[in-house]
């Protein structure tokens, strides 16, 4: 037998308008709603808060049971959102629900429809009694509101208990993050010894530099000696060939190949 519902009020404005809420007022008022821990209107992209207050306005039009409370897959987002739209459909909402857009999180796409569903929300509630945090077996809803609700965590159809595999994944991950940490201080070591080090020769150089430029004077003045002494008398000729042989001699003969 299938069950009646009311029909819902349609709402076809969807202008961004001054008077819509800032997105603080807006996320406030769903958390207050719906006893929920948003910290962001991407968040919404979820689809689960629409599906809930669906609920609440239109009773039992959305499978409570079914809704994926807590999720960050995408798919899953799907789904919810699915549920939501088959629920326009039983009180003939003619809002067409942009899915593909909702789901991927972006902000500007879930601002603008969350600001549409509260004109139409405002539009249907009849301000019954409602438990929301009861309605959905205390499942905590919102990525900034941390675990689920102890109190309520066995009453929660959603709520996955740690296996021993989550608890050896969680080890594992906790042991890879420690020898990542310990390697990156290694790592920090070892560069500030390697710049300690850099900073060293950049201070060493203008010394060097230094001494080149000394005694390659040195050698300078010594050629120019040669080639006067050569040319003012031409016995000191054989003597000072000799000087100018080792001036010019190729490093590789010289006694000390290396360059300075």
């Amino acid at each position: 037998m299938s069950t009646k519902f009311k029909m819902a009020v349609n709402v076809y404005s969807t202008n961004m308008t001054s008077d819509n809420p800032s997105r603080i007022e807006m996320l406030s008022w769903v958390n207050q709603m719906l006893q929920a821990q948003f910290s962001k209107v991407e968040e919404l992209c979820t689809g689960a808060a629409y599906c809930q207050f669906m609920d609440m306005i239109f009773p039992n039009s959305v499978p409570m049971k079914r809704i994926k409370f807590r999720t960050n897959l995408e798919h899953e987002h799907l789904h919810n959102f699915k549920l939501l739209q088959a629920s326009f459909n039983k009180v003939s909402v003619d809002k067409i629900i942009p899915i593909d857009k909702l789901i991927k999180g972006r902000f500007q796409d879930n601002l603008e429809f969350l600001q549409w569903f509260r004109k139409f929300f405002e539009a249907n509630y009849n301000g019954r009694a409602y438990d929301p945090l009861t309605a959905r077996n205390g499942v905590i809803m919102g990525f900034g509101s941390g675990p689920i609700n102890p109190k309520h965590q066995k009453q929660s159809p959603n709520s996955t208990p740690r296996s021993e595999t989550s608890e050896k994944a969680t080890t594992k991950s906790a042991k890879e993050k420690a020898n990542v940490k310990q390697e990156n201080e290694s790592l920090k070591k070892q560069f500030s010894a390697l710049s300690k080090q850099l900073q060293e020769y950049c201070e060493y150089i203008p010394i060097m530099e230094k001494e080149r430029d000394f005694y390659f004077s040195k050698l300078r003045d010594i050629k120019n000696v040669c080639l006067k002494g050569k040319a003012a008398d031409p016995r000191l000729r054989p003597i000072s060939d000799k000087i100018m042989k080792i001036i010019y001699a190729d490093k590789v003969d010289s006694p000390n190949p290396k360059r300075n």
